[in-house]
């Protein structure tokens, strides 16, 4: 037998207000990924507040000026920051190459100026708050003044999609803060490309020296317990999983506020009017499987329960059909093989000696599975595998919502507006016609609008 080759540990980068580092000084990760990182210095990685951010005084037009030039430059990656990234991935981000090369392609649209003025427009209300002092007319006649000040904020990023960390750059600049972000073990090299290539566009420029991305193992007292005070930072910004919120919380206190896009689960509901026709029933089909496998159902937004007003014979037709277009090549899924967690094989295996309660599409051959019951599987569905679960009415399906249910994707879009109440009483954050998962900038996200829970508004009163 052959000995399992060694890699060698890979080198991360690290980029602090402008200037990359990569000495190796310290190694983490699990034995077949081991990575490299450089030192890390916390002085380096705060503002002081004796003085202003950088931005706090930069127009938001130049601001968007040098972040168009950023998106275009990510476009051409002349210095070549994302094809490295790109290489170095694939020894630590889950996500299939072609998803991660799909992905980095894309992050340049993201910095389109019609993007960036709708989000101004829509979470903040426009730049003038941004800008300067926004004259309010009060209820009394007595003068006031509202400000959106820019914020000094640490983000603890999530690894389950490569666009989180260009997401980042675009809103913090936008609110002119000073931000530090995290890097997640599992996506070591996109926050560094992206900030490298900002760099690289302007060198020079305040939004450089506004930004820092470093890592240290998540939880480590010694690092957090020195950087999540309100002496350096307003906010601490956390995505990713219960561990990463919880760890998080214990630091909230006086004058340093918790912005938590909490883990979420996503979920679709069909209603009858997709047994119309083949058409319409392929349609349905097609536009739920692409909302299962974003990111390889990776994504918040991945729906991973499917409810359908069906019989039996009906639901197993569009089970047939899903497990079918599970396997196409999207823009955010691979049709390659996506390895099913091994609990989750144990659980449908358990479930394949119950063919009176349940029937399932698909092998455990990397392509996804179709689970059709009559009530949810009691474990959690992932690697590409959807439970499709039969209701007399989509309203039947309300009582499996709860504040952990981010997106409902609905077929047909008709049917949104007799549930959108319901499934807001019920806890869920978005409601959406299904096909049309991925989300986008601008609009509220896990309840919210980002911006106005970014700045910090400050008021001059009389």
């Amino acid at each position: 037998m052959n000995a399992p080759v060694r890699l060698e540990p890979t080198q991360i980068y690290h980029v602090v207000k402008g200037r990359t580092s990569s000495e190796p000084v310290h190694e983490y990760g699990p034995a077949h990924a081991r990575f490299l990182t450089p030192k890390l210095d916390t002085n380096e990685l705060v503002w002081s507040r004796a003085e202003e951010p950088p931005l706090a005084n930069v127009p938001l037009a130049e601001i968007m000026d040098v972040l168009e030039a950023v998106g275009a430059r990510l476009k051409r990656d002349p210095d070549g920051f994302l094809a490295e990234a790109l290489e170095l991935s694939q020894r630590t981000n889950p996500l299939p190459r072609e998803i991660v090369e799909r992905a980095y392609s894309n992050l340049g649209n993201a910095f389109d100026r019609k993007r960036m003025q709708f989000m101004l427009d829509e979470e903040l209300g426009g730049a003038d708050a941004i800008d300067g002092w926004r004259e309010v007319k009060t209820i009394s006649g007595r003068p006031a003044r509202v400000r959106a000040y820019a914020p000094r904020i640490v983000h603890v990023l999530a690894g389950n999609g490569p666009g989180q960390a260009a997401q980042s750059l675009i809103r913090g600049a936008l609110v002119k803060g000073v931000h530090l972000f995290k890097m997640p073990s599992n996506d070591l090299f996109s926050a560094a490309a992206v900030l490298r290539t900002l760099a690289a566009e302007a060198p020079n420029h305040p939004i450089t020296q506004s930004f820092s991305t470093v890592y240290w193992r998540g939880g480590d007292e010694r690092v957090e317990g020195m950087l999540f005070r309100p002496q350096f930072f307003d906010k601490l910004v956390a995505w990713g999983g219960e561990a990463a919120i919880r760890s998080a919380v214990k630091y909230v206190g006086p004058g340093f506020e918790l912005i938590s896009f909490d883990p979420k689960t996503s979920i679709s509901m069909v209603g009858r009017e997709a047994f119309a026709s083949d058409e319409t029933l392929a349609a349905a089909a097609d536009a739920a499987a692409s909302d299962a496998t974003m990111l390889n159902q990776q994504a918040c937004v991945s729906s991973r329960f499917q409810f359908i007003e069906a019989s039996e014979e009906e639901a197993d037709r569009f089970c047939a059909l899903l497990y079918e277009r599970m396997g196409a090549e999207r823009p955010f899924s691979s049709n390659l093989p996506w390895p099913t967690p091994p609990q989750i094989r144990e659980e449908i295996e358990g479930l394949r000696m119950m063919e009176d309660l349940y029937r399932v599409w698909g092998k455990f051959d990397d392509r996804g599975l179709v689970i059709r019951s009559d009530d949810p599987v009691d474990f959690h569905p992932d690697g590409k595998v959807v439970n499709v679960v039969r209701v007399a009415n989509l309203k039947d399906a309300v009582r499996h919502v709860n504040v952990a249910t981010q997106t409902v994707g609905i077929y047909p879009a008709a049917r949104k507006e007799g549930l959108r109440n319901l499934l807001a009483a019920a806890g869920t954050q978005r409601v959406v016609t299904l096909g049309c998962a991925a989300p986008e900038l601008g609009l509220p996200h896990d309840g919210f609008y980002p911006l106005q829970r970014f700045v910090r508004w400050v008021n001059d009163e009389g």
